[in-house]
């Protein structure tokens, strides 16, 4: 007995019979080895790559398969090519697979491509064709300049994906969040986030970057380095020479200047005088050859930009060329210092011109401790004020030791004469008894 076709069946079911009960017959009946149906599968492709669009056959037995296109424009019939457009190309036609390709990928060919078997029954299925369109690198728009005390506006942008990109800033590590905005244009997607922070000084050319995140990418990102321009009043400051200036010394000044932008003219002057003669200026360099007392005064560096301006001054004070001489004690001393663990050297002092002045003739440092010299005076002061303690305190006791001697004599005197008005004998003035 010969299988009924479905096609056939489907003519014999009564017209009252519902759709949905027409269509439960012909499921039922495909499932017999006969019957026959078409499967199509999905596509995803990343723009500009090569699409597989293929249309799989159930029990195929040579009927008619057309392959049409999103807007219903048959691309290949049986294998035939319908439609000029050398994208498209059969690449497989076999009574189980049929398989063609399209190059050259653009989202205007994005959408369902059908796969019809013509039977006594049509049957179609649809194979979706998404194309993704990966973000290229963000570009970063600046509204305003950046100024210090003021604030920045970065913008962002991702002009073109599908879908949308996710953008996101960073610094330091750390996410700032920021104002997103996406806009549809042609299929694709604009994206853009903008955010607003304060900048200062400090924050000249500090790293910022704008990561932008999509599922064409595979995990991977698209990144956009910017670093901050702020701008900023300059700052002045004169590096001053060392030492003490002489008449005939030279005199060289440098004028230390930050800003942004960096000044490009640096100013010098004489505060209520003008600059000598012989002064030669280089830039941020200011030179006096022969430096003599005319040239005192206080000098002036000076910069500015769009911004602000800013100076620094120098006093110079030119001293006579006189040549000094410091006293040599008569008697220098030694004193051995160690100048190695193991190995002792003897320092004696010694006397050589002053490097800063060569008129002048100066004593070098004596390693004689002044501790020691101190203590050697107090004590020659103690040992003076003990002697003179000594000697008074003797010549006290010497008078005492007169006056005591001479009230002794005052004494007997006085007894001889009253032993002489009493008409006794001076002998017998004093008597002992024995009882």
């Amino acid at each position: 007995m010969r299988p009924v076709r479905s096609s056939v069946l489907c003519r014999l079911l009564p017209a009252p019979f519902s759709l949905a009960l027409r269509s439960l017959v012909l499921v039922l009946l495909c499932i017999t080895p006969r019957c026959q149906a078409v499967q199509a599968e999905n596509v995803t492709v990343m723009e500009g790559g090569t699409a597989q669009i293929s249309c799989r056959l159930q029990n195929y037995d040579g009927s008619i398969v057309v392959i049409q296109n999103p807007r219903r424009q048959t691309l290949f019939f049986n294998g035939t090519r319908a439609l000029k457009d050398d994208r498209f190309q059969m690449v497989l036609f076999t009574p189980r697979l049929v398989r063609i390709t399209l190059t050259n990928v653009s989202v205007m060919d994005e959408g369902g491509y059908f796969c019809q078997l013509y039977t006594d029954a049509t049957h179609h299925q649809v194979a979706t064709l998404s194309v993704l369109v990966p973000p290229e690198t963000p570009t970063v728009e600046v509204k305003q300049e950046a100024v210090e005390g003021g604030e920045v506006e970065l913008t962002c942008v991702s002009p073109r994906s599908k879908p949308a990109a996710t953008l996101r800033w960073m610094r330091n590590g750390r996410e700032i969040p920021g104002v997103v905005s996406q806009q549809e244009n042609a299929k694709t997607f604009s994206v853009s986030s903008t955010i607003q922070i304060p900048v200062e000084r400090k924050d000249n050319g500090a790293a910022l970057s704008c990561e932008a995140f999509h599922p064409a990418l595979g995990g991977q990102k698209r990144l956009r380095h910017y670093r901050l321009d702020v701008y900023f009043a300059p700052t002045v400051r004169i590096v001053p020479p060392s030492g003490i200036l002489r008449e005939g010394d030279s005199l060289s000044l440098t004028c230390s200047v930050t800003g942004n932008p960096l000044p490009r003219n640096i100013q010098w002057s004489k505060i209520n005088d003008t600059l000598p003669e012989r002064a030669e200026i280089s830039g941020p360099t200011f030179q006096i050859s022969r430096l003599s007392q005319s040239h005192n005064g206080t000098y002036l560096c000076q910069a500015q930009n769009d911004y602000g301006r800013a100076a620094d001054h120098y006093t110079l004070l030119v001293y006579d060329n006189v040549s000094l001489t410091t006293t040599v004690p008569p008697t220098p001393t030694t004193q051995l210092i160690t100048s190695h663990p193991s190995t002792p050297t003897l320092l004696t002092p010694s006397f050589a011109p002053d490097m800063k002045d060569p008129g002048a003739v100066v004593e070098t440092h004596s390693a004689v401790p002044f501790a020691v010299i101190g203590g050697v005076l107090a004590l020659l002061v103690f040992t003076v004020i003990c002697v003179l303690i000594v000697t008074i305190w003797c010549s006290v006791r010497q008078k005492g030791s007169y006056l005591t001697h001479e009230a002794s004599g005052l004494d007997e005197h006085g007894e001889v004469q009253e032993a002489f008005l009493n008409g006794n004998d001076a002998s017998q003035g004093k008597k002992e008894y024995l009882l």
